[in-house]
């Protein structure tokens, strides 16, 4: 076997073992394991998003109430009422409009 073909076996080698260690099954013990590198931390992923919006109250503008207008009570006047026939002082009084 010549040298190339070993040193593409040990790195395919490698590298499957490195993907094997990423995606075996894991403590989930936070969202970040922690820095890793050589001499250089990488922190946690930084989500930048927009603000999120202002809403403002609108400008309070004073308008004077309407003038309150009462309706008068209307005036009904009284209804007659029909007074059925009925003795009164010893004399019939037939019914009739009172």
């Amino acid at each position: 076997m010549s040298f190339v073909k070993r040193l593409g076996v040990a790195a395919a080698f490698t590298g499957l073992v490195a993907v094997g260690l990423t995606v075996a099954p894991q403590h989930a013990h936070a969202w970040w394991r922690g820095g890793v590198g050589y001499g250089v931390v990488i922190g946690p992923p930084v989500v930048v998003a927009p603000p999120p919006p202002v809403y403002v109250a609108p400008p309070v503008v004073y308008a004077a109430p309407p003038p309150v207008v009462y309706a008068q009570p209307r005036y009904y006047a009284p209804r007659p009422v029909w007074v059925p026939g009925h003795w009164r002082r010893g004399y019939w009084v037939p019914g009739h409009w009172g």
